[in-house]
C-alpha cells in the first residue's frame, strides 16, 4: 500500500515548492482591484486583483498597508509588488503584497485627488501653517539621493550664490519600494538635528511613476510635522506632488530651490554699498545742518555787523575805536580841524608820510583860512581845539 500524506503536508510541500521558485518571490502584478476590505481590528487589507481572464486573492498586512500613499478603491487599476505563495490553512494560492500604487492616468489621478481632498480637509495645506524661510541660512539640510543629478545642481548653485552656507545631506532612496520609508526617516533625522535652518527635499525629473512616492501620505505628514521650514523641489515645473502642497515653499526645479534658499552675494554686496553711500550722505547732511545753525554770541554778532568791527590783526578793540570815533565827531562838530596841526593817519602811504607810518600835514589843510570862531579864540589867548593823533 502506497504511503499517503495529509492535507497539511500537501499544502506545506506546495508552499515550499512555490517559495523556492525565484520568479514568484519578486513579482509586479497589474490588475483591477475588487472586493477591497480593510479589517477594522487587525488593519490588514484583503482584496482581489483581476483582469479579463483570471483573478487572484491578495493580502497586505498592517505594517505594509500603513505605507500606502493612496486609498485603494474597487475598480482602480494598480501595480502590486510582492510574492506569490500558498496559504496553508485554506490551501489558497494568493499574492502577499508589500507595496501597491495606482497604474494608469485615470487610476493615479483618482488616488491623487482623493488624498489631496483628505489632507486639505485636515488643514495640511493651510496658508497659516506656511513658515517663511530665513533670509541668510547658516546650514541647509538636503533630503535626496547622494548619486542623483539634483544634488550636484544644488551644490553648484549654492556654492556660487552663497558659499558661506553649510550643507547637511541625509542620503535617501527616491524611488522604489524602500523610497517612502527612507524619505520619511531622512526628514525626521534632519528635523531632529539642531544644525539645519531649512530642509530641502528634492529629486530630478522622471515619469509620473518615478515621482509617485512623493504623493505618499506618510511623507506629507512628516513634512507637515517638521519644526523647520520645508522646501519641496521634485521633478520639473509641470510636475506637482502632494508634498508640494504641504511644504512651506514649492520650487519648480532643484536649481530654482537652491536660488530660493540662499541670497546672492553680489546683490548683498551691492546693497551694502548703497547703504554705505546713504550713511555717508546722511552724516554729511547733518554736519552741514549743524554748521548752518551755529551762530556767534550777541556781542560778537553786533560788532561784526557794525562798520567798526574789531580788527584783530592790529589789536584794536571795536568799542575803543567806537569811543574815539564819537569823540572825534563831537569835536569836529564844535569846530573845524585846526589848520596848522599835522594830521596823522594810520594807513598813510609814503606819498603823504615819512615812510614810517607818521602822518604829514596836507597842503590843502595848511592853506585853509582860519574860521572866524578860531580867530576869536586866538585873540583871546586860547589855543583852540587840538585833535589828538
Amino acid at each position: 500500500m502506497a504511503e499517503y500524506i495529509n492535507v497539511t503536508t500537501l499544502n506545506l510541500l506546495a508552499k515550499q515548492v512555490l517559495e523556492q521558485c525565484e520568479p514568484l518571490n519578486n513579482l509586479i502584478v497589474c490588475g483591477e482591484v475588487s472586493n477591497f476590505t480593510r479589517h477594522y481590528k487587525s488593519g490588514h487589507c484583503y482584496f482581489t486583483l483581476k483582469d479579463e481572464n483570471a483573478a487572484i486573492k491578495c493580502v497586505m498586512f498592517r505594517d505594509k498597508a500603513r505605507l500606502l500613499g493612496f486609498a485603494p478603491e474597487n475598480g482602480m487599476l494598480v501595480l502590486a509588488y510582492g510574492r506569490a505563495t500558498l496559504y496553508e490553512r485554506d490551501g489558497a494560492f494568493q499574492l502577499y503584497c508589500d507595496y501597491m500604487r495606482p497604474f494608469g492616468a485615470g487610476a493615479a489621478q483618482m488616488a491623487f485627488d482623493a488624498l489631496k481632498k483628505k489632507l486639505s480637509a485636515e488643514g495640511l495645506f493651510d496658508a497659516d501653517h506656511k513658515r517663511p524661510l530665513p533670509p541668510m541660512p547658516q546650514c541647509i539640510g538636503l533630503v535626496t539621493s547622494k548619486t542623483g543629478a539634483a544634488l550636484q545642481d544644488v551644490i553648484h548653485i549654492i556654492t556660487r550664490r552663497w558659499p558661506m552656507v553649510k550643507l547637511l545631506l541625509a542620503p535617501v532612496s527616491v524611488q522604489g519600494l524602500e523610497a517612502e520609508k527612507s524619505i520619511v526617516d531622512g526628514i525626521r533625522r534632519l528635523d531632529a538635528d539642531p544644525r539645519p535652518d531649512i530642509i530641502l527635499i528634492t529629486r530630478g525629473g522622471g515619469s509620473k511613476e518615478d515621482l509617485w512616492v512623493f504623493n505618499s501620505e506618510r511623507i506629507a505628514r512628516a513634512a507637515y510635522a517638521c519644526k523647520k521650514p520645508v522646501v519641496s523641489a521634485v521633478g520639473h515645473e509641470i510636475d506637482t506632488t502632494i508634498l508640494d502642497y504641504v511644504a512651506d515653499l514649492r520650487a519648480p526645479t532643484p536649481s530654482a530651490a537652491a536660488e530660493l534658499c540662499v541670497p546672492d552675494q553680489a546683490q548683498v554686496r551691492h546693497e551694502i554699498f548703497i547703504l554705505q553711500q546713504n550713511i555717508q550722505k546722511n552724516i554729511q547732511s547733518r554736519l552741514e545742518m549743524c554748521y548752518n545753525k551755529f551762530t556767534l554770541p550777541e556781542r560778537f554778532r553786533r560788532t561784526t555787523d557794525a562798520p567798526q568791527a574789531m580788527d584783530f590783526r592790529h589789536g584794536r578793540h571795536p568799542h575803543r575805536q567806537h569811543d574815539r570815533g564819537v569823540a572825534g565827531r563831537t569835536a569836529g562838530a564844535a569846530a573845524p580841524l585846526w589848520p596848522h596841526r599835522k594830521t596823522r593817519h594810520p594807513r598813510c602811504s609814503s606819498e603823504h608820510g615819512d615812510g614810517r607810518g607818521r602822518g604829514v600835514s596836507h597842503p590843502h589843510l595848511r592853506s585853509a583860512p582860519d574860521p572866524p570862531g578860531l580867530r576869536a579864540c586866538h585873540a583871546a589867548g586860547h589855543p583852540g581845539p587840538v585833535q589828538k593823533s
